[in-house]
């Protein structure tokens, strides 16, 4: 219900579409664990042929009627998708929710195409940062950019890039959410929680998102914000 009207959805959808731009897909994006479609509808919809892959019965209606062409209605496991054979791989807001983080990227690594895959990752950034939200949403951890990056090269992936964004939002979650947390109050109400997704003064908070946008598009890190995204490949000791 959020997507469609909130700040955050939207300027994570803008930061991937950048990411992208620079370091482009060599074929079909396959969205793993993709939802509703949001981050796909918005990849599909600059031409680039994508196949979500979303285990839900919801996900998979909502994102029907988003208009998403190809969709696999599986887990990645269950899908058994061939050794080498996705040439574009990115799961959104998905590492955080798997307990066994190794064998997940294992198993991505299996399917991604040599030589020229790629994957596309987005995760919660700040270990600081950690509330009662994370553990509603079913997160095992938070990042960092160094350990985001030490979990893709433990797993056979050499990183192209790792950012973070969202770089004016860490110390109004930290103390809307991880403080209260501290003190044993429970996760925001959800509309109170919807309310921080449509804050005020869009129009300066307009103007910060497209710095930020422009300086990934740029190939410039942040440093500081509530999540980390990441492109990776194959390391060459991987592909042997």
């Amino acid at each position: 219900a959020l997507e469609e009207s909130s700040f955050w959805f939207a300027h994570r959808n803008a930061c991937l579409l950048a990411l992208l731009r620079r370091f482009p897909a060599s074929g079909p994006f396959f969205d793993i664990g993709g939802g509703n479609g949001f981050v796909a509808a918005a990849i599909q919809s600059t031409g680039v042929p994508v196949v979500l892959v979303e285990p839900g019965d919801a996900g998979v209606r909502h994102a029907q009627a988003r208009g998403l062409r190809n969709l696999v209605h599986a887990t990645l496991k269950e899908a058994r998708f061939r050794d080498g054979s996705l040439p574009a791989i990115g799961f959104f807001d998905v590492l955080e929710h798997v307990e066994d983080e190794r064998a997940f990227l294992l198993e991505i690594r299996r399917c991604l195409a040599l030589p020229v895959g790629r994957i596309y990752l987005t995760v919660p950034a700040g270990r600081w940062l950690w509330s009662d939200d994370d553990v509603q949403a079913g997160h095992f951890r938070r990042y960092t950019c160094a350990s985001l990056q030490a979990a893709l090269e433990r797993a056979g992936f050499r990183p192209l890039f790792v950012s973070k964004m969202f770089f004016p939002l860490p110390l109004p979650l930290f103390l809307r959410r991880s403080v209260p947390s501290l003190f044993g109050r429970r996760r925001l109400p959800a509309r109170s929680y919807s309310g921080l997704h449509r804050p005020r003064g869009r129009t300066l908070m307009d103007h910060v998102w497209h710095w930020e946008q422009t300086r990934l598009a740029c190939g410039r890190r942040i440093l500081c914000g509530t999540s980390c995204l990441a492109v990776a490949e194959l390391a060459s000791s991987a592909r042997d």
